[in-house]
């Protein structure tokens, strides 16, 4: 029997086994051929006692749908781990193109990070499962059709911001064209050129005295924290317009908890302006157990640690970042600098671990040490860092090349200005 030319008769059974099981045993009470229902022979009247399996042929065959996003994901943020989110959503399957550092350069101007270092935070997405690198910046022809092809790419995601060419063309025209097109809403408050911004901002501010005392009790966060908020605004220091919601917080967490036996691993850290050290981190930390939580200490704790300019994101903004990382379970948003016995109880956790490779701490120096009490109980241990990248390398990065980034910028937020001025309502986030 012909299963493909049945498939109502055969989906209709699946649905509805009692309703057909009735009409074919009526057609055999009154005499009726069974083949005027499509060939089906009288013994299917036993279907409602059968294994249903069978019935699944078609169901089980269904083609996974997977969806194609390109970026030059340089200085990676939560925006970007937001989009290739909602590009996730869209299909079943996530292939993501990085462009190559020459065609940033030709379109955008210099990269801060790295083709190596943006593979390696884009790879370390739990939304992303498969990365083609040094992907061209416009979707031409010839790259549609082995999007196609070889990599089976049902529909092509871009955010509902302009993606121009330098000749003022749209780079995903031919998409669109071909009816294989479809848009996601971009996440406001971030972009890499606002980051550019504020490390650029803070560079200026990184020698302008403040008199927000970095040795002050904790008690005083709140005021020390309102008080350095109007300094920096009063001097044009870096300001975030992300406005946390707890709906995203859920978006991005995995939503599950460690099991009754599982094996707890803490790591705690800024993770300021989220990098491939970052995440390589993570990784080595997650191996060694069942289960990783993450500290990530507030604004006041990483001002304390390094400078008043620190940091450059912030608290909400950085947990989102590692929250979307692939290896880690769950944050701790605005953890204590000290590792203490009740945290260790409440969490369960089973080893404390940290990198040999972090920022200067020069303000808490011969303070007391976070990690005295896993210490005490033989719980810590350290992990050498693969990379010896910090925040602070990156931010020199631009730093170093002042004028080009001064330049760069200045285009860009020209751009991201005419954008916000015109934006409308986008569903679907």
């Amino acid at each position: 029997m012909d299963f493909e030319s049945n498939n109502w008769v055969w989906e209709g059974m699946y649905y509805y086994p009692r309703l057909f099981g009735g009409i074919m045993l009526t057609a055999a009470l009154l005499g009726l051929s069974t083949s005027y229902f499509g060939g089906i022979s009288v013994p299917t009247l036993l279907y409602p006692f059968a294994d249903r399996s069978i019935f699944h042929k078609k169901k089980h065959g269904k083609k996974r749908v997977r969806v194609y996003m390109d970026g030059c994901f340089d200085l990676m943020h939560y925006g970007h781990a937001n989009a290739l989110r909602q590009a996730k959503a869209l299909g079943d399957e996530l292939v993501v193109g990085v462009v190559s550092d020459e065609e940033i350069i030709a379109t955008k101007g210099p990269p801060v990070l790295c083709m190596e270092e943006r593979l390696a935070l884009v790879s370390g997405l739990k939304w992303v499962d498969e990365v083609i690198s040094s992907a061209p910046y416009e979707i031409t022809e010839e790259f549609m059709n082995r999007l196609f092809n070889e990599y089976n790419i049902d529909y092509i995601i871009h955010g509902d911001d302009p993606c121009l060419l330098p000749d003022g063309t749209d780079a995903y025209a031919l998409a669109k064209k071909a009816g294989r097109y479809k848009q996601i809403k971009r996440t406001e408050g971030v972009s890499s050129t606002d980051i550019v911004g504020r490390i650029l901002s803070s560079s200026k501010s990184r020698n302008t005295p403040q008199d927000c005392s970095n040795s002050s009790p904790t008690g005083e966060a709140d005021s020390i924290n309102n008080k350095c908020g109007e300094e920096k605004q009063a001097k044009g220091g870096h300001i975030s317009h992300f406005l946390p919601t707890s709906r995203r917080i859920v978006q991005f967490s995995n939503g599950k908890g460690p099991g009754p036996n599982s094996r707890v691993v803490y790591i705690d850290g800024a993770f300021d302006l989220f990098h491939a050290g970052h995440v390589e981190i993570l990784r080595r930390a997650r191996q060694l157990g069942d289960f990783l939580l993450v500290g990530i200490y507030p604004d006041q704790t990483v001002s304390e640690l390094r400078g008043h300019q620190y940091p450059l994101m912030n608290l909400y903004e950085r947990s989102l970042s590692v929250l979307a990382c692939r290896y880690v379970d769950e944050v701790i948003i605005g953890s204590p600098w000290e590792v203490t016995q009740d945290m260790i109880t409440t969490f369960n956790i089973s080893l404390v671990v940290h990198g040999t490779v972090s920022e200067s701490n020069s303000s808490m120096e011969g303070g007391q040490d976070p990690y005295a009490v896993p210490k005490s109980m033989g719980i810590f241990q350290v992990i050498e860092s693969p990379k010896d990248i910090t925040t602070t390398s990156v931010a020199q990065r631009i730093i170093a090349n002042h004028e080009i980034y001064v330049k760069r910028n200045t285009k860009k937020a020209a751009s991201e200005k005419k954008y916000y001025a015109e934006r409308k309502y986008v569903s679907g986030d």
